[in-house]
């Protein structure tokens, strides 16, 4: 999400509240003349909150998410909850795999879980680990959402960012999205930029 909520995501994915999420240098969309790159989305299991864990562990990554890494109970919690998400669903913060199935962080959509923002909305949002950064893969990623999601029925999306996040705000801008709302989180000191696209 954006963030992608929970795990936060401002949901600002805190956990986590959503938001979208630290996705590199490079995120707006793909440069002219460059392949985006493959990836893979999968269902997250249960072992995926330990890797998310371990992925997810540094505070660059965490920068928007109160700059401190997340217990391993709040992964477990949320994979748990984009298990039920998916078979209720069909779509949830799925595990983001690189060409060589390897995860690098998650992507995906679901019901925004808090009672501030775009209640009722569904939010779509990335999280990837530092080392994925600047390569395409949040945009790779947040496009195979969008069209998963359109797939699944869902009219419109959004995608509540940190407002300083300048690199989700590009993949948000780059996947056509418009600026609608900013709200304030209940994180001191944090404001969120809410994105929306009709699908």
């Amino acid at each position: 999400m954006s963030d992608v909520s929970d795990v936060s995501p401002v949901t600002v994915a805190d956990t986590m509240a959503p938001m979208a999420d630290a996705a590199g240098p490079a995120a707006a969309g793909p440069r002219v003349g460059v392949v985006p790159p493959a990836v893979r989305l999968r269902v997250p299991t249960h072992e995926d909150a330990f890797v998310w864990h371990r992925l997810f562990d540094d505070p660059e990554v965490m920068e928007f998410f109160g700059g401190t890494s997340a217990e391993l109970s709040a992964y477990e919690e949320l994979t748990a909850r984009q298990r039920r998400h998916d078979a209720e669903h069909g779509f949830c913060l799925w595990t983001l795999l690189d060409p060589a199935g390897d995860p690098i962080g998650f992507t995906g959509a679901q019901p925004w879980p808090h009672p501030w923002g775009p209640v009722g909305g569904i939010e779509i949002g990335w999280r990837l680990a530092r080392a994925a950064w600047g390569q395409g893969y949040a945009s790779a990623a947040a496009r195979a959402t969008v069209e998963r999601v359109r797939a699944a029925g869902v009219p419109a999306v959004v995608a509540v960012v940190d407002v300083r996040n300048t690199r989700s705000i590009a993949v948000a801008e780059g996947l056509g999205m418009e600026l609608a709302e900013t709200y304030t989180s209940p994180r001191p000191g944090q404001r969120a930029h809410c994105f929306r696209l009709v699908l």
